[in-house]
C-alpha cells in the first residue's frame, strides 16, 4: 500500500474538470486507488465521489493505493498532480 499526501495549490480547488481526468486516469490501474480529505475517504472510480468532498485550494488531501500495480499508479498520479494542477 502506498499513500501520499499532496496540497492542492490551485486557488479554484478540484473542481470538475480536474476530477474528471483524475478518475479518467485512475481508471488505467487495477489497484484500488482512494482519496482522502480529513476523516473521508472516497474511491477515485467516480466523479462524484471527488466533488462531494469541496476540496479547495491550499487543503491538503491523501491518494491511497493498494494493489499489484500501485508503483505505476502512484507515479502517473504524481505526474498528474504535478501538470494538470500547476496551471489552475
Amino acid at each position: 500500500m502506498i499513500t501520499k499526501d499532496y496540497i492542492i495549490t490551485a486557488a479554484e480547488g478540484m473542481h470538475a474538470r480536474p476530477a474528471t481526468n483524475l478518475v479518467k486516469l485512475t481508471k488505467n490501474y487495477s489497484s484500488l486507488i482512494s482519496l482522502k480529505k480529513g476523516d473521508r475517504t472516497v474511491k477515485l472510480s467516480s466523479l462524484m465521489n471527488i466533488l462531494s468532498l469541496g476540496i479547495k485550494g491550499g487543503e491538503t488531501i491523501s491518494i491511497i493505493i493498494d494493489g499489484e500495480d500501485e508503483t505505476s499508479a502512484i507515479i502517473a498520479i504524481d505526474a498528474f498532480f504535478e501538470e494538470e494542477l500547476k496551471h489552475l
